[in-house]
């Protein structure tokens, strides 16, 4: 079994929100993403990974801003990691 990583930044803190933002790992070695492959996110929403079999695993801290960084872009702050498990040839 090989581990494939979903990263997906949401617009907001819920699951069904758009997506902003992703990146894509692969443990199986069967496909090599990299930045910038695609202008299309992978899935319109995070619900829509779950709904596709993605497990969702970890999911940012909601950490409220400090005075005068209300609007600071430093980071993408509603990030959520996916997994799913893929079966790999023995050898």
């Amino acid at each position: 079994m090989r581990q494939q990583v979903l990263v997906l930044y949401l617009s907001t803190s819920a699951l069904d929100s758009p997506v902003v933002g992703w990146s894509r790992y692969d443990g199986s070695g069967r496909t090599r993403p990299t930045a910038g492959d695609s202008d299309e996110p992978p899935y319109p929403t995070g619900l829509d990974a779950l709904l596709d079999g993605w497990r969702l695993f970890q999911a940012s801290q909601l950490l409220p801003p400090g005075s005068g960084h209300e609007y600071g872009v430093s980071f993408l702050k509603h990030e959520f990691f996916f997994e799913k498990l893929e079966e790999t040839p023995p050898g």
